[in-house]
């Protein structure tokens, strides 16, 4: 066994990496027989993730720690070594695309690797490599400036993952107090925060133009692995989630104004508390959390028991909240060692818990689906990923008590809640980039007013005033990292949440038939496009306006049957 910090790291030779591929490349191109051809595709496979891994281990440990000066110069490496490399991945992707043996190919693999690698050549050029480093450069500028932060509050200084429990505080006065201290500090930094989203828009759309498109989001749409679904898709899909899911969320964030005494609309301090006595918070500490994770994955299935203790053995999760850490939460994966990693912020609040669930349903689904070949197969696209995560969430409902003791009804009621809530917002920031792509030469005013336009339609229960520096001025799109660092994932959470509604909606009937279908979800990685992965396992596309008709009625339902008797 081998824990992660003892996983060794180093620095691969740049020139060493680029000879090796070129040489597999001619390799395939002068295949005379398939057997020929696998071997060398095999041997590819095998360099690729020791390559990858070492990128991921760098980029792990700076996140851990973004001060730490040696892996911030790794980090820095892999910036602008990653761009670089691009152009032989190219050409290795177009030998594939070429081969003789390509059918053997599709007939062996699937000929899903043929359609990403068309979409994937679509990409790049050589043109746009210092872009691209550039582009890297600007992202870990924001990430940097995030994970600088200290914030002075009350008696002591905070991180902004460290400021969070005190934004959900139950006493009006200090959690007013926090989220003007959070607001106050992303004022102080507004300068840099517009000077770096200018350069990345502008630097994005230059991109595009320069690959032949007509701007950013073809491209972005492509940079996303997008092989089954459209920007029209999307379009249509926000559409449905205006006509019938703002409307329920805006009755529960009503009924939430009622609970808490608060007028209509709520200011954000107000819509951040769910019950007058306070959110629902985990008990007991970080090591706590983690034995009812491993509690509750013992008992939910033998392949989520042997996967969680092999995360707690192999030491693959790293969730306090220090100084000097990057913001947020993920997970990712070490190819060369078939392991997940979670990377997260405890900070005592309900969020804990979803870490737990979210981030270890992504890591679980890489853990089914470790040994496959292709690589690339092990995961499928960003959106139905978040499948995994965001429908784990809610088989974590069987070990409420356990995670959350007296709080676990406010805990299933407030996460249904959230999810259905969550999906206008994320909706809003897809919303959101594709205005800002079409119009790349917008100035921080425009787009500010553009994002508090969009907050009265999408979320119709946020009262915008001046009480709250940044927030409640239309700037609070720039605490989303997405929107500067993965431009157009955000959907991508709304999509899967829509999916996880309808799992969510199975578990009330039937749980053991719902780990089935999550299952049969999950069991086939990346084999197969989003809407196909859920045509397999029996499950409705949310690009079906009747899923999203049908998952906001059964909410809905739930919702007002709930018994909060005795919950203040």
């Amino acid at each position: 066994m081998m824990t992660f910090s003892e996983m060794p790291y180093k620095r691969p030779d740049p020139e060493e990496v680029t000879a090796e591929i070129k040489e597999a490349t001619e390799k395939l191109r002068n295949a005379k027989s398939y057997e020929e051809a696998r071997a060398v595709f095999l041997e590819e496979e095998e360099r690729s993730k020791a390559v990858e891994t070492a990128g991921t281990l760098a980029y792990i440990r700076q996140s851990i720690d973004t001060r730490d000066e040696f892996y911030s110069r790794e980090k820095a490496f892999w910036d602008n070594f990653g761009p670089e490399i691009e152009e032989y991945k190219q050409a290795w992707l177009e030998a594939m695309l070429q081969s003789t043996f390509r059918k053997d190919f599709e007939k062996e693999y699937g000929d899903l690797l043929f359609v990403n690698a068309e979409i994937q050549r679509k990409t790049f050029s050589p043109d746009i490599i210092s872009d691209m480093q550039k582009e890297n450069e600007l992202v870990r500028a924001y990430d940097d400036l995030i994970a600088s932060a200290q914030i002075p509050f009350e008696d002591g200084v905070y991180t902004l993952s460290q400021l969070a429990p005190f934004r959900t505080d139950a006493d009006d006065a200090r959690r007013l107090a926090a989220w003007k201290a959070d607001g106050q500090w992303y004022k102080e930094h507004q300068e840099q925060l517009d000077r770096i989203y200018d350069e990345l828009t502008r630097l994005r759309d230059g991109m595009g133009r320069k690959l032949g498109y007509d701007g950013y989001t073809r491209l972005g749409y492509y940079r996303m692995g997008r092989n089954c679904y459209t920007k029209e898709d999307v379009e249509k899909f926000r559409a449905a989630v205006r006509k019938y899911l703002v409307p329920v969320a805006d009755s529960i964030m009503r009924e939430q104004a009622k609970r808490l005494g608060k007028t209509y609309p709520l200011t954000f301090a107000d819509a951040a508390l769910s019950f007058r006595s306070g959110n629902p918070r985990p008990v007991g500490t970080p090591d706590d959390l983690l034995a009812q994770g491993k509690k509750f994955y013992d008992a939910l299935s033998p392949e989520t028991s042997e996967f969680f203790r092999t995360m707690l053995d192999e030491q693959l999760l790293d969730v306090l909240s220090t100084e000097g850490k990057q913001a947020g939460g993920y997970c990712t994966s070490l190819p060369q060692y078939e392991r997940p990693f979670i990377f997260a912020n405890f900070n005592g609040t309900q969020h804990d818990v979803e870490v737990v669930t979210h981030e270890a349903g992504h890591a679980f689904a890489y853990w089914m689906n470790r040994r496959r070949i292709p690589t690339e197969y092990a995961d499928p696209s960003m959106e139905a990923c978040e499948v995994h995560s965001m429908s784990m969430e809610f088989f974590g409902w069987k070990n409420a008590e356990g995670f959350f003791g007296a709080d676990a009804k406010k805990f299933v009621y407030s996460h249904l809640s959230d999810a259905i809530t969550f999906i206008p917002y994320g909706t809003m920031v897809d919303h959101f980039q594709h205005i800002v792509y079409e119009k790349p030469g917008m100035t921080p005013a425009e787009r500010h007013a553009e994002w508090k336009r969009l907050l009265g339609i999408y979320m119709p229960w946020m009262k915008l005033d001046g009480e709250i520096p940044f927030y409640s001025e239309g700037e609070g799109w720039q605490r989303q990292l997405h929107i500067y660092g993965m431009p157009f994932y955000y959907i991508d959470y709304c999509l899967a949440q829509t999916v996880a509604l309808e799992i969510w909606a199975m578990i009330q009937k039937d749980p053991e038939d719902a780990w089935k279908h999550y299952m049969a979800y999950t069991e086939q990685g990346g084999s197969r496009t989003f809407t196909g992965l859920l045509q397999n396992a029996d499950l409705k596309t949310p690009f079906d306006e009747a899923c999203l008709k049908e998952v906001c009625e059964t909410a809905t339902r739930w919702l007002e049957n709930f018994d909060l008797a005795g919950i203040e």
